[in-house]
């Protein structure tokens, strides 16, 4: 299990605080729960709220950073002046070698306490300005989800915040898990944190239509060949069309939306089953063994044998007809790599300390 301390810096807002906790509680491994969820603040009782928010009570003092293995900092409205106390606690956090992360306004707190400088960060759209002028040391970028560089995590606004805990949890127990937990919590499957945090034009209003059908029907479609033109023609509408509106709905291209989905569900299948390669790749339609072993190393960042061997929960026999029960957690050790353009920044060692990738 990993303990999870959530920092209040007021004022705060309740849906912030209890945010992390419903999507990381949602994640069950073995049948046990995966996190251990600590809500702290540099002094314990009454927290005022942000604007039209309503007080909330936090009983425990920043003494549970040192309980914890992960560090989230959720949205505040101290940009400025955070205490001096949970600052020093978050510096002492990383030089611990623990997991920081940040939500929405929660990045002000992480650069006041100098852990972005040199690093890319992000917030929520309408504040990375503010981010950018007051910390220039800071590269931030307002065009996605959540970044990570090293051992820090920055997410934009509170929505990018429940794709980052569930980045989390296929971080820590892999994509089974990560789905299960977001079907509970009845949210979005992890999304890539690059993808755009916004769209940028508003969507055709004429026929009050979306693409949430022909997503859904490629989605029972993944281990078949799907065109540009196959889409286009279930959305009935012009590729030109199609592309734009996929890239206003998903923040990205119909052949990158494709192809991540694929890799989710061949991520499921290596944790899940004990199907050879060539079929997990057949079914996830990603081809070959070859080529299934080639877009893991590529965006996953290991191949797919390391990727079962760390994270499978299939049965110990694969002749087995029986149900598929949970084994024994296996931690990963090497963070994979991001999707190439995904707008993930990670240091080149994995939490051993050994180099994973080149840059």
């Amino acid at each position: 299990m990993q303990t999870v301390a959530v920092v209040a810096v007021p004022p705060v807002k309740a849906f912030d605080l209890a945010m992390p906790e419903t999507v990381l509680g949602a994640a069950m491994v073995g049948g046990e729960p995966g996190y251990r969820i600590l809500v702290c603040t540099a002094v314990p009782g009454v927290l005022p709220a942000g604007l039209g928010g309503f007080d909330v009570v936090v009983s425990r003092g920043l003494a549970a950073i040192e309980e914890a293995d992960i560090v989230i900092v959720p949205s505040t409205g101290s940009r400025a002046d955070a205490d001096a106390a949970t600052l020093t606690a978050l510096r002492g956090a990383v030089a611990a070698g623990k997991r920081v992360t940040s939500i929405c306004s929660g990045a002000f707190v992480l650069a006041q306490a100098g852990l972005l400088s040199g690093r890319t960060a992000t917030t929520h759209w309408a504040l990375a300005g503010e981010l950018a002028a007051n910390h220039p040391d800071v590269a931030v970028r307002s065009d996605a989800l959540f970044l990570e560089d090293g051992p820090i995590t920055t997410a934009a606004g509170a929505a990018a915040g429940i794709d980052l805990c569930l980045h989390l949890i296929r971080t820590d127990y892999g994509a089974t898990v990560a789905n299960a937990a977001a079907r509970t919590a009845v949210v979005t499957p992890v999304r890539p944190g690059g993808q755009a945090q916004f769209v940028d034009a508003p969507l055709p209003a004429e026929h009050g239509v979306t693409l949430a059908d022909t997503r859904a029907w490629a989605l029972r479609r993944l281990d078949t060949p799907l065109s540009l033109d196959d889409l286009a023609a279930h959305a009935r509408t012009s590729v030109r069309t199609l592309t734009r509106r996929f890239h206003e709905e998903t923040g990205l291209s119909p052949q990158k939306w494709l192809l991540h989905q694929r890799l989710q569900r061949a991520r499921e299948l290596l944790e899940s089953t004990t199907l050879p390669m060539d079929q997990v790749a057949r079914h996830s339609g990603l081809g070959s063994a070859e080529s299934l072993r080639q877009h893991m190393v590529r965006h996953v960042g290991v191949p797919p044998s390391s990727y079962r061997a760390s994270f499978t929960r299939a049965p110990a026999h694969p002749n087995s007809d029986g149900p598929q029960s949970p084994v024994t957690r296996h931690t990963i050790t090497d963070t994979p790599a991001p999707a190439e353009g995904s707008g993930l920044v990670r240091d080149a060692r994995s939490r051993s300390g050994r180099p994973i990738r080149s840059r």
